[in-house]
């Protein structure tokens, strides 16, 4: 997949209406071929038949964001159970890429 795909949060999916998106967050409640996760708040999530996410794992969706700001899946790739715990362990240790000189 060689698209642009801008990460972003809960809140800025207003601005990328109808763009192709990347969510990192955890997912907190799968029913059936949809999904949500916590990346800043609440995302709903259609999944395709590819994805295969399990609860409390950490998730990165790469999807269209939809009218109703739920994203379509393109594409899910499962973390596991701790990757929330090293992303936040890797913002600290490496500070500057995240977050700038300070």
């Amino acid at each position: 997949m060689n698209l642009a795909t801008p990460r972003i949060t809960a809140s800025f999916l207003d601005q990328f209406a109808h763009q192709t998106v990347r969510i990192l967050g955890k997912v907190t409640e799968l029913r059936g071929d949809q999904a949500t996760v916590d990346a800043g708040g609440a995302i709903s999530v259609v999944l395709n038949r590819e994805a295969h996410l399990q609860l409390n794992h950490g998730v990165e969706i790469v999807g269209k964001v939809q009218n109703d700001l739920s994203i379509k899946c393109l594409v899910a790739l499962d973390w596991g159970p701790a990757a929330a715990i090293t992303l936040v362990e890797f913002t600290h240790r490496y500070r500057e890429i995240f977050y700038g000189e300070s």
